[in-house]
Formats: C-alpha cells, sequence, structure tokens
C-alpha cells in the first residue's frame, strides 16, 4: 500500500503544472539587487497585491552580487514551476556584453513574463555649457575637441552606456568620468566639475527646476511630464538613441505556458490598480504590462545593441 501512494504521489509531482492549482506554496521574488532600487520596490509594491489575488504567500527576496547575475542565476536554476520569480532591471539586458562567461542564457534559460514598469532618462548639462539642444551640444563639443566631460555612476552602468550610444551615433567629443554612485556623479555636474551627465528623470528634476541644471533631451520615446518642453531625442533627428531603464519578471526556462499566462494577467491586472499606477508615478517609474512577448522582443533587442556599443568603444565592467 504505501509503495502505491508513494508511486501516486511521484506520478502527480510529474504532472505539468496548471494555472487552476497554481500558486500551491509560498511565491518567491528573486531580486537580484540591494533593497531600495527599482525592481525592489516593484517587487515589494506588487507582490502582496499578487498575494491578495492568490490567496497566498509572496514573499520578495534580495540576492544581489555580480550585478544581478547571482540572483539571477539562482532563478534560473529553480524549479520551473512558477514559484520563483525574477524581476530584474536593465542590466539584464548590458550585463551580457560586458561579461563573457555568464553562468546562464538571458534567452534560453528564462521564459518572459511581463514588462512591468519604465523609468525615463534625461540627457542634463551645467549651465555654464552654451548649449540648449543636442545639435548644440554635439556642435560645441567638436569646437572645444576632447575638453568636455561627462559623469556616470560607473562603468559599464546604463548611464555609461546610453552617452556612449550617443557618441557612436552621432560623434558627440566628450570624455568619460566614472564614479561610484549616482549622487556624486549628478553632484558635479551641478558643481560644474564636468559639463554633462545621463540621469534617471526623477533625480535630476530638482536641479533642473531650480536652473542648476539645463534639460537638453529626454531619452524615452515620449516627452517626460517632468519636462514637458524638453524634446525627446527623436523630435530632435536622433531616432536610434531612445533608452530607457526598464524593469521585468521572468521566470525559469521550462514554466508551462499556462502559469506563465496566469502571471502575466495577474501581473497586468496588478499594474492597472490606481493605487499601484500612483505609488509607481511618485517613484517616478511608468507602469507598462502588456504581453509576455513585449519583453522577450525588448531584450532581444537590447543584447546585440549594447554588445555593438560596449565593443566599439572598448568597455569594461567596474
Amino acid at each position: 500500500m504505501r509503495s502505491l501512494v508513494f508511486i501516486l504521489s511521484a506520478l502527480c509531482a510529474a504532472l505539468p503544472a496548471r494555472s487552476q492549482d497554481y500558486p500551491t506554496r509560498p511565491v518567491h521574488i528573486i531580486v537580484p539587487y540591494t533593497p531600495g532600487t527599482g525592481a525592489d520596490i516593484l517587487a515589494r509594491l506588487i507582490g502582496p497585491k499578487l498575494g491578495e489575488r492568490w490567496k497566498a504567500a509572496v514573499v520578495a527576496d534580495n540576492k544581489p552580487g555580480a550585478t544581478g547575475n547571482i540572483g539571477a542565476d539562482f532563478v534560473a536554476k529553480s524549479a520551473p514551476d512558477g514559484h520563483t520569480v525574477l524581476f530584474v532591471a536593465t542590466s539584464f539586458g548590458t550585463t551580457p556584453a560586458l561579461q563573457k562567461n555568464l553562468p546562464f542564457d538571458p534567452v534560453k534559460s528564462f521564459e518572459p513574463v511581463a514588462l512591468v514598469a519604465t523609468s525615463g532618462l534625461v540627457l542634463v548639462a551645467n549651465p555654464q555649457v552654451p548649449a540648449r539642444s543636442m545639435k548644440e551640444l554635439i556642435e560645441f563639443s567638436r569646437k572645444e575637441k576632447g575638453k568636455l566631460h561627462y559623469s556616470s555612476p560607473g562603468n559599464g552602468g546604463p548611464q555609461h552606456l546610453a552617452m556612449e550610444l550617443i557618441k557612436l551615433e552621432t560623434g558627440l567629443d566628450i570624455v568619460h568620468v566614472p564614479y561610484k554612485g549616482a549622487s556624486q556623479a549628478l553632484a558635479d555636474v551641478v558643481g560644474g566639475h564636468v559639463e554633462a551627465t545621463i540621469a534617471a528623470v526623477q533625480t535630476a528634476h530638482p536641479h533642473v527646476q531650480s536652473g542648476r541644471l539645463r534639460a537638453l533631451a529626454v531619452m524615452s520615446a515620449e516627452r517626460s511630464s517632468a519636462y514637458p518642453d524638453v524634446p525627446t531625442m527623436r523630435e530632435q533627428g536622433l531616432s536610434e538613441l531612445e533608452v530607457e531603464t526598464w524593469y521585468g519578471s521572468f521566470v525559469p526556462a521550462g514554466t508551462p505556458p499556462s502559469i506563465v499566462q496566469k502571471l502575466n494577467a495577474d501581473i497586468n491586472a496588478v499594474l492597472r490598480e490606481a493605487a499601484v499606477r500612483e505609488a509607481l508615478e511618485k517613484q517616478g517609474m511608468t507602469p507598462v504590462g502588456g504581453t509576455a512577448q513585449r519583453l522577450g522582443e525588448l531584450v532581444k533587442k537590447e543584447l546585440p545593441r549594447w554588445k555593438r556599443v560596449v565593443s566599439a568603444a572598448g568597455i569594461k565592467a567596474d
């Protein structure tokens, strides 16, 4: 009798998970970054809302290290049953360009679930720089060849890569000065120690409002509500320079499609809640949602784009 029970239990465990049975135990959202980062904020906001819908525990776990690779690898090697979910940011698409021997494949090791949110980037300059548009900045940089500098929070980060993409596409002549964090990188532009930087929209906004910085272009597809008078790169004739910080959710490869679809539908439902949208907007994030394919296509577009930039600029990660 015991052997029959064991066999039946084993057979049940081997059956594909069904969305109507999901979840059957606590769901862990793995955030491969430190607490307080964008992906962490999203996991702690959306996780409890999913738990309410499922009447199950949803736990946000931080597993930082190696620019997100430790947590991502943990999820890649987890059981493909929807009970381990990865929440990542833009570094998921840029790290493969900087590190050749990743322990996982960013496409083959995961199933995309949803593009959760985006956050805008803005190119700002010290007001002493005599430029009020990207065209004027490019022209001024050519006149002052090798004399302009820009800051970033560190080698290989999204802001560094975004500016190097601009240089590659436009011939902007400006030298990189890496810092060890976003606050000092921005502060030194305000102080006039370097001429420009790319920063998160919400971070730069108070300095632009006060006149201590000048916003030259936002890098999102549409103008930012924080800078309604500042044109996008596309509006200034630079259609290839659309870059946003993005946040997405993934599960291990092999997760049943029915569970991926349920996760996608429920995350989309949470993102439609007015309270959630308001909370995200206060953090400078725009809720997105949409199909799982939308996120998958974004990653496939990001990977070759940043490999090209890293190769052309000879970028090495810190």
